[in-house]
């Protein structure tokens, strides 16, 4: 199997399976001398990991990352970051139903076909569990960022809907994404939507969802044309996420409603003699590169196909089947996408930044 390698300079591979006895990755590309800890990656682990409430899987996993390499006396030495966390919750005889029946909407039926074998405990390689490696990357792209990019660059997701309702943008306060279970940045909708995942929780049933990460201070100049546009390595780093089916920068599909004179961001000189942008409806991103302003994405998240209805399929043996997902699964994976889709901003933007400075030399 290929494809489990993100980025150019900043790079990180993944490995493991949702119930084998760890997962982990190597990060190479990371420059050296720049301050790491594993304090500074399990705080944004801590945000991702399973069972914190219930709305989301009820796995049990510490998420405990180890530094295997890479780190001497608190700095990068610009060696390869080796990663790695140990699975201790795994219930692999749940999955003992399924070992012959593909899943609706998941992935089973197509591994066999591809590869002529599959992890059917948990989806193995499949699995979203393999997003802790993400995650745990992405917080070090941040110090990447932190580090070489003056005054840093800010990275925050929300989640703007649930199913069919959507937050009321006039109510944003990003303070309030660290006050409920949802990163919901609008009180009022956090409050609607637990009474109504509550429902779709209790019905055995699931649920999607949309997602925005915005991240700030981002320099221009980051991406470039014709094919290394920093949007559409952005694209493809959304939708490289387990469960996602869309991705948009910016206005996004909004803008194809929307006239020339609406949708161009115009112009002015500001007061310190840079140029101010008076909207922002390309997401921060023109021409596959940065202006200097939010990046802005937004990805549309499926609901997980684990659910308790009984679905038609078909079993390994050529037999018509229905199929009931039993397990711990999240009723709303949307959810706990927030903190994933964080840290692919980031190892996309430090990745691009690392390019800048390789071919330009810096801001």
């Amino acid at each position: 199997m290929s494809g489990n390698a993100f980025g150019h300079l900043f790079r990180f591979t993944t490995f493991g399976e949702s119930h084998g006895p760890a997962i982990g990755c190597v990060v190479d590309g990371v420059p050296s001398r720049i301050p790491l800890s594993e304090a500074d990656i399990q705080v944004w682990l801590d945000q991702r990991k399973p069972g914190q409430n219930r709305f989301t899987t009820q796995r049990r996993e510490a998420d405990e990352v180890k530094i295997l390499s890479g780190v001497f006396e608190g700095l990068t030495t610009g060696t390869p970051i080796g990663l790695l966390i140990e699975n201790t919750d795994q219930r692999s005889k749940d999955y003992g139903d399924i070992k012959d029946t593909y899943r609706p909407g998941h992935a089973d039926w197509v591994y066999q076909q591809k590869y002529g074998i599959r992890d059917y405990r948990g989806g193995g390689r499949s699995s979203a569990r393999e997003t802790a490696m993400r995650v745990a990357a992405g917080a070090v792209a941040r110090a990447v960022l932190n580090a070489l990019v003056p005054g840093g660059v800010s990275l925050r997701g929300a989640m703007v809907q649930m199913g069919p309702h959507a937050i009321d943008r006039t109510r944003w306060d990003w303070a309030e994404t660290r006050t409920n279970p949802f990163w919901c940045p609008d009180a009022a909708a956090a409050q609607h939507w637990e009474g109504y995942l509550d429902g779709i929780r209790k019905a055995g049933s699931s649920i999607g969802g949309i997602v925005e990460v915005v991240a700030e201070g981002v320099p221009v100049g980051l991406g470039a044309p014709v094919y290394d546009k920093l949007d559409a390595d952005l694209a493809k780093a959304m939708m490289s996420i387990n469960a996602v089916k869309g991705v948009e920068i910016g206005a996004g599909f909004d803008a194809a409603a929307l006239t020339g004179e609406d949708n161009a961001d115009e112009m002015r000189m500001g007061a310190d003699g840079k140029v101010n942008f008076l909207s922002n409806r390309a997401g921060g991103i023109l021409g596959g590169i940065s202006t200097g302003q939010d990046v802005v994405v937004r990805l549309a998240v499926k609901p997980t196909s684990s659910i308790l209805t009984p679905k038609k399929s078909v079993d390994a043996h050529g037999a018509e089947v229905e199929v009931s997902t039993k397990g711990r699964h999240d009723p709303c994976v949307a959810i706990r996408a927030v903190p994933v889709a964080e840290a692919m901003m980031a190892c996309t933007l430090a990745d691009h930044l690392l390019r800048f400075r390789a071919q330009s030399g810096g801001f």
